[in-house]
């Protein structure tokens, strides 16, 4: 079994077997799932870049795509 310790700021570091298992680096989000008694790691899934062009919906019709698909 491999364990770590809980800092005073409730902080621990995820051991290397278990970094490595998960396939995480700095930077990686981790998710954790309650089950019980029991918490599951796992590494997060990335959430889909925003399209910061889906927020200009006005000019997104039909209309729109046929005048401006030479441009």
């Amino acid at each position: 079994m491999i364990s770590s310790k809980l800092t005073t700021k409730a902080q621990t570091t995820i051991p290397q077997p278990v970094r490595t298992a998960l396939g995480v680096r700095d930077g990686d989000e981790i998710a954790y799932e309650i089950d019980g008694k029991r918490v599951i790691l796992t590494k997060a899934k990335r959430a889909p870049m925003d399209d910061p062009f889906r927020t200009f919906d006005e000019w997104n019709s039909d209309a729109d795509r046929r005048a401006y698909a030479k441009l």
